[in-house]
């Protein structure tokens, strides 16, 4: 399967899609000394919550996949140099709306967690400019 969204992404930033199946995809963060919040190597929440986000648009994977809403938890603080795998499921599906769940794992140990509602519009939000 191809991705089809979101191709312009920094995959330094947001992960890289590392596995991809019909409503599933799997982001792989690599968290680096630009995502440090700190002096201690706290990882920016903002970084785990954008590959999450990024996670959710890939498992809906349509070129015109927009976030309308989200929850999410963080369960535990992330360091420089630790490495995320996020796993994003379409869990609802009704008309254009898709409800994706994501949950991200440093090794074995859940991080974060969180919900997204996103809709598939007919054409780009931002219309033909490009």
């Amino acid at each position: 399967m191809e991705l089809n969204t979101h191709l312009n992404i920094s995959t330094s930033l947001c992960g890289k899609v590392v596995k991809l199946a019909e409503g599933y995809a799997e982001v792989l963060l690599h968290t680096t000394n630009q995502m440090r919040a700190d002096t201690q190597g706290l990882v920016h929440g903002g970084f785990v919550f954008g590959a999450a986000d990024f996670a959710a648009m890939s498992a809906v994977n349509d070129p015109h996949v927009v976030l309308g809403s989200s929850t999410s938890k963080f369960l535990a603080p992330l360091r420089v140099s630790d490495v995320v795998l996020l796993k994003a499921k379409v869990v609802a599906e009704k008309g254009k709306k898709r409800e994706v769940a994501v949950e991200a794992f440093v090794k074995d140990k859940l991080v974060f967690e969180g919900s997204f509602v996103t809709f598939v519009l007919d054409s780009h939000i931002l219309g033909d400019n490009k």
